[in-house]
C-alpha cells in the first residue's frame, strides 16, 4: 500500500508566474466585471511562502476546491485589497501604498480581467461562482475519495502532535534504530517468513497491520502539521501511479517556515518509526515472530517514501528543504536554461543561486530515470502482462482449492495475491493512457493553425504508435512468463526487443539460442519441465586454430601438486588448465602408435583437466591406439586420466583417457590400410569438433571407435589377430561448478605406419571466453544428463558427463 502526503492538494500551481498556470475557469467572458470585483466564495489567502527558493518569494492562494496557486507579490497585493467594497481605484491606492510604486485603476483592472480571472480567484462579471478546474498532473493522485473532512482530521490529529516532543522523538529514534539492528542483524526473518506463511490468518493480519500502518502514517503529517501552527485539511484515499494510497493535505504548512515544513514532511516517516517500535513490543508480548514481518514492511515503506524522483515523502522534503513547493514544474525552465542561449532570460534566473543548482541537479537526475522507467515498463509490458496472467491463473486455481476445503483466510490470501497481482497491470495501462492522451491532445492544441508543424507531430505520434505495435506484437516469446532462472537486468528488456544475431554472446542467466546435441532416446526438455545444462559458448574473437593454441600464454601453475610431465617419445598427453574466472580451457589428444621393432611396448595415454577459478570448466579427452606388428615380450601400456579442482567456485574438470591396443601378425594389407586412413581421418574430424558433443556422448562415441578399429584389424587377410587388448578406459573425472569458455592446447597425434598417408588428427584450437560468458553447469556431483536448452545456432553444449564427477 503506497501512501503520499500533499500531492496535488498541496501545490499545483507554477510558482510563480500564474499567467502560466493550467488551473482556471472554462468560459471566462472577455469583459471587464463590475465596478467592485468579489473574491470567490471559499479563496483562502496563505500568504508569502518562507524560506522561499525564489528570488522574489511567491505568495500562496488557495481556491474553494482546494487548488493552491502562486502568485507575485503585486497580484497577491490586488486579490488580497479587494474585499467585495472597494473599487478598483480603491483598490489601486490600497495597493500602491504596500507595493511601494504607484499602481493605477487601469493596471487593476488588466490584472483582474487577465491574470486574477482566469485563474478562478474572482466571481464573474454578473456576479457568479467562476467553474474552475484543478491542474491534471500526470504524476499526481487520482480517484481521490475523502474519507474525514478538515474539521474531522484537526481532531482527530490533535492528540498525536504531543508526540513531537523533542525528547520523545530521542527516545523513539533510539528504540527504532535498535529495533532495525536487532530485526536485520541478530534476529533474522527466516522465521517471521515461515510462521506468516505456514498461517494464512497471520499472513493477513501482518498485511493489515501494514495497510492500517500507512493510514497512521498520514496521521503523522497533519499532527506535524498541527505541532508547526498550521492546520492540516482532509485525509482520504486514492490511486498514485500504479497502487492505492492514503493522502493529507498539508497545504496549510506553507504558512510556516522551512523547519516547521520539514518536519510535516518527515511526521509520517516518524510515526512509522512509532509503529515498528510498537510492534516490537507486542513481539515481546505475545513471542509471535510473525510480527517481525511488519518491522521490515516500516523499514521499506520509510526508504520507498524518501526517494524523491515522484511526490512520495522525500520530495516534499526536497522542495521543501529548497524552497521552491513544485519542482515538476520547473523541469521545463530548468532544462531550457541549460542552453547558452537562454541562461541569462527571466524565467532561467528566478530562482536563487544555490535552489538552482539543487534544483538542476534533480532535474538531471530525475528526468532521465523518469524516461529510463516509462521506456522499460513499454518494453517489459508484454512479459509482464504474460506473468500476471500465469500468476492469476496459479492463484485462481488455489484461492478455488482454499474455497473447497473451507479455507477462508488461505482464500483471502489469494484474493489478495491476484489483486496485488492486477493492481500494477491496470495501473501501468492506465499511466499509459493518459500519457499518450496528454501528449496528443497537448501537441494538438498548440500546433493548432500551422499545417507544417501538426504534420510533424502527428507523423512522430504514428511513428511512436507502429513502434509500440511491434515491441508488443504477439511472437513466439513475446508474451511469455518470466521463469526463475532469469535475471532481469537491463540488457535482458533491451534483448527481448532487440534479440542479438550472433549466438556466440551468449551469457549466463540471458534468453538465446544455440544447438542441442541431445542422446537419442533421451526425454527433451520443455519450458514447463526443463533440465540442467552446461553451454559452452567460444570467444568470437580467436580463431580456434592450433597457431593460436600455440601463441596464447600458459596459464600459471597455483595447484598444490606437480605439473604432469611431458609426454615420452610414444606417449600421448592430453592437459587442460584455466585458472581465469569465466574460461573455459579444452584439449584433445588423439595418437595412432606403430609397434613394429619387437621391443617393449609401454605407450602411455594421458589426460588431465585442472581448474582454479570461479566459474570456469576444463576438458581433456586422450585417445590412443596402439598396434603392436609381430612378436613383443614386454607389453605394458599405462593409459591415466585425472581430474580436480583447487579453490574453485561453480567449476567443472572432465578428463577422459581411452586407450586400444591391438597385437598384428604382419602388416596390414592396402585394402585394410586404406580402410583404417578413413576411419582415422573420421576420427580426426570428430577430435576437431569436439567442443560440440555431450560430455556424456564421448566415452560411447570412442568406443564406437575402437570396435570399428578391432572390425578392420580382425576382417583384414593379411593381419591375423593375435591378441586384442583394449585398455580399460582412465576414470573420467569431472567436476563440477562451472561455467564455459574453451581454450585448448594441441594434442599430439603420431601415426608411424607403413602408410604415411594415414592422417593425423588435427589437435583442437585454442579459444578463450569472456568472463562470465556462456551457460552456468547446473548440476554437482555426478549429474548424468542435463541437456542445453533448445535452440538454433552452433555453440558448444555438454549435458554433465555421466563418467566419475568430484565437486567443486
Amino acid at each position: 500500500m503506497s501512501t503520499v502526503h500533499g500531492g496535488p492538494s498541496r501545490l499545483d500551481g507554477p510558482p510563480p508566474s500564474p499567467a502560466s498556470d493550467s488551473s482556471g475557469t472554462s468560459g471566462v467572458p472577455a469583459v471587464h466585471p463590475a465596478d467592485v470585483p468579489v473574491r470567490a466564495d471559499g479563496v483562502e489567502l496563505i500568504g508569502e511562502t518562507k524560506g522561499s527558493g525564489y528570488r522574489e518569494p511567491p505568495s500562496l492562494v488557495r481556491r474553494a476546491d482546494g487548488q493552491a496557486i502562486a502568485l507575485t507579490r503585486l497580484l497577491y497585493l490586488v486579490l488580497e485589497a479587494i474585499d467585495g467594497q472597494r473599487t478598483p481605484e480603491e483598490v489601486a491606492a490600497q495597493v500602491s501604498a504596500r507595493f511601494g510604486k504607484l499602481v493605477s485603476g487601469d493596471n487593476v483592472r488588466t490584472l483582474v480581467t487577465s491574470q486574477l480571472l482566469p485563474l478562478g480567484l474572482l466571481r464573474l462579471a454578473d456576479g457568479s461562482q467562476p467553474e474552475v478546474k484543478k491542474a491534471d498532473p500526470l504524476l499526481g493522485m487520482r480517484f481521490r475519495y475523502t474519507v474525514t473532512d478538515p474539521e474531522r482530521t484537526r481532531k482527530l490529529t490533535a492528540p498525536f502532535a504531543a508526540l513531537f516532543h523533542p525528547l520523545i522523538i530521542a527516545v523513539v529514534c533510539a528504540a527504532f534504530l535498535a529495533a532495525c539492528w536487532w530485526v536485520l542483524m541478530v534476529k533474522g526473518l527466516g522465521s517471521a517468513t515461515h510462521d506468516a506463511f505456514a498461517n494464512p490468518g497471520l499472513l493477513l493480519l501482518v498485511l493489515a497491520v501494514t495497510v492500517l500502518s500507512a493510514g497512521f502514517h498520514e496521521f503523522g503529517h497533519a499532527a506535524a502539521a498541527r505541532r508547526g501552527g498550521a492546520t492540516p485539511g482532509a485525509m482520504g484515499a486514492g490511486l498514485y501511479l500504479i497502487w492505492p494510497a492514503f493522502f493529507t493535505d498539508v497545504t496549510d504548512s506553507y504558512r510556516l517556515g522551512r523547519g516547521g515544513r520539514i518536519r510535516t514532511d518527515l511526521g509520517g516517516l516518524y510515526f512509522n518509526a512509532i509503529v515498528a517500535v510498537a510492534i516490537m513490543g507486542l513481539w515481546w508480548t505475545t513471542g509471535f515472530d510473525a510480527l517481525l514481518l511488519v518491522v521490515v514492511t516500516q523499514i521499506l515503506q520509510m526508504v520507498r517514501q524518501l526517494l524523491p524522483l515522484v511526490r512520495f515523502d522525500g520530495y516534499h522534503i526536497l522542495a521543501d528543504a529548497t524552497g521552491v513547493p513544485d519542482l515538476f514544474q520547473r523541469i521545463k525552465p530548468t532544462l531550457l536554461g541549460l542552453l547558452p542561449w537562454r541562461r541569462t532570460e527571466p524565467e532561467a534566473q528566478v530562482l536563487k543561486p544555490w535552489a538552482r543548482a539543487v534544483v538542476t541537479t534533480w532535474v538531471l537526475v530525475t528526468v532521465p530515470l523518469l524516461v529510463l522507467s516509462l521506456v522499460l515498463m513499454v518494453l517489459s509490458l508484454p512479459r509482464l502482462l504474460g506473468t500476471a496472467w500465469a500468476s492469476i491463473v496459479e492463484q485462481q486455481s488455489q484461492l478455488s482449492d482454499s474455497l473447497a476445503a473451507g479455507d477462508i483466510a488461505g482464500a483471502a490470501v489469494r484474493a489478495l495475491a491476484i489483486a496485488a497481482v492486477a493492481l500494477p497491470v491496470l495501473g501501468i495501462f492506465y499511466i499509459l493512457v493518459r500519457l499518450i492522451r496528454q501528449v496528443t491532445t497537448g501537441l494538438w492544441k498548440k500546433t493548432r493553425g500551422k499545417a507544417l508543424q501538426r504534420g510533424t507531430a502527428m507523423a512522430a505520434i504514428a511513428a511512436v504508435t507502429a513502434g509500440l505495435a511491434w515491441a508488443w506484437w504477439p511472437g513466439a516469446d513475446t508474451y511469455r512468463p518470466v521463469q526463475p532462472y532469469e535475471r532481469g537486468t537491463l540488457a535482458d528488456v533491451t534483448t527481448a526487443v532487440f534479440p542479438a544475431s550472433d549466438y556466440t554472446a551468449l551469457r549466463e542467466g540471458q534468453a538465446g539460442k544455440t544447438v542441442a546435441l541431445w542422446p537419442e532416446g533421451a526425454a527433451k526438455p520443455t519450458r514447463d519441465q526443463p533440465q540442467l545444462s552446461m553451454v559452452l559458448v567460444p570467444k568470437p574473437t580467436t580463431t580456434g586454430t592450433a597457431t593460436d593454441a600455440a601463441s596464447a600464454p600458459a596459464p600459471s601453475w597455483v595447484f598444490p601438486f606437480n605439473r604432469p610431465a611431458a609426454p615420452e617419445e610414444d606417449g600421448n598427453q592430453a592437459l587442460a588448465v584455466t585458472t581465469e574466472d569465466g574460461s573455459v580451457a579444452y584439449d584433445v589428444a588423439f595418437a595412432l602408435v606403430w609397434a613394429e621393432d619387437g621391443g617393449p611396448v609401454d605407450a602411455t595415454n594421458e589426460a588431465y583437466a585442472f581448474a582454479s577459478c570461479a566459474d570456469c570448466t576444463a576438458v581433456a579427452v586422450g585417445f590412443q591406439v596402439v598396434l603392436i606388428v609381430g612378436q613383443a615380450d614386454v607389453i605394458v601400456p599405462q593409459n591415466l586420466s585425472a581430474a580436480a579442482n583447487y579453490d574453485c567456485l561453480r567449476c567443472l574438470t572432465y578428463a577422459l583417457a581411452s586407450q586400444l591396443v591391438l597385437t598384428l601378425d604382419g602388416p596390414l594389407s592396402d585394402a585394410g590400410t586404406a580402410r583404417l586412413n578413413d576411419l582415422w581421418a573420421e576420427i580426426a574430424e570428430f577430435g576437431r569438433n569436439l567442443q560440440n558433443v555431450p560430455l556424456s556422448e564421448i566415452q560411447g562415441r570412442l568406443n564406437a571407435f575402437k570396435v570399428q578399429i578391432l572390425e578392420i584389424v580382425q576382417t583384414d587377410p593379411s593381419a591375423t589377430t593375435g591378441t586384442a587388448t583394449p585398455a580399460t578406459p582412465g576414470p573420467a573425472a569431472p567436476t563440477t561448478a562451472a561455467t564455459p569458455s574453451p581454450g585448448a592446447t594441441s594434442g599430439a597425434s603420431r601415426m608411424p605406419a607403413p602408410d604415411a598417408s594415414v592422417p593425423a588428427p588435427a589437435p583442437s584450437g585454442t579459444t578463450t571466453a569472456a568472463p562470465g560468458t556462456g551457460g552456468g553447469v547446473a548440476e554437482t556431483t555426478p549429474p548424468t544428463e542435463a541437456p542445453a536448452a533448445e535452440p538454433t545456432a552452433t555453440t558448444p553444449v555438454i549435458p554433465a558427463p555421466a563418467p566419475t564427477m568430484t565437486g567443486g
